[in-house]
């Protein structure tokens, strides 16, 4: 691919210096590295970075993506993803179609994915269920939204009703 056409898809990041302070409304389209303070509301389009040490105050917070190293007060929603890393603080709801929360995270508040099959559901087996099969050489675990024998739809407890 030549060089011009790699330069077109790196979408420019705009940053708030560690020196800035800013209170407001602020609306984007590509990304924005805060690496400062921010007091508002944030209504963007385009991906939201939080450096280490800086501090964003949300009444709302709309990305496509946020990536917190540093600090985050407010609600969040993402339309695509939020990766709070090792070190990172976020107090307040989030809602993302993805969530990665590093080891070391501070997070005080709830958490509602959007945009997932509703066909997954991960908690319907026990865990030492899992472990078992696994362990047994059994390859991945069965799908979780197929029910087991003892479960089957319309019976009772081992299909007594």
């Amino acid at each position: 691919m030549p060089m011009q056409e790699e330069k077109k898809k790196e979408s420019p990041v705009v940053t708030l210096g560690k020196e800035t302070s800013f209170n407001g409304l602020l609306k984007f389209h590509e990304t924005l590295r805060v690496q400062g303070k921010f007091k508002g509301t944030i209504e963007a389009t385009g991906a939201l970075i939080v450096d280490k040490d800086a501090e964003v105050d949300a009444d709302r917070i709309t990305v496509s993506a946020l990536t917190v190293y540093g600090t985050v007060i407010g609600n969040v929603y993402a339309s695509d993803k939020v990766d709070m890393m090792s070190g990172a603080a976020v107090k307040g709801d989030v809602t993302a179609s993805r969530l990665r929360i590093a080891d070391g995270v501070l997070f005080e508040g709830q958490c509602s994915m959007i945009n997932v099959d509703k066909e997954v559901e991960i908690f319907s087996r026990p865990t030492e269920e899992i472990k078992a099969e696994l362990l047994r050489g059994g390859g991945e675990p069965r799908s979780a939204n197929r029910q087991r024998p003892d479960r089957a739809a319309g019976s009772g407890l081992n299909g007594r009703k």
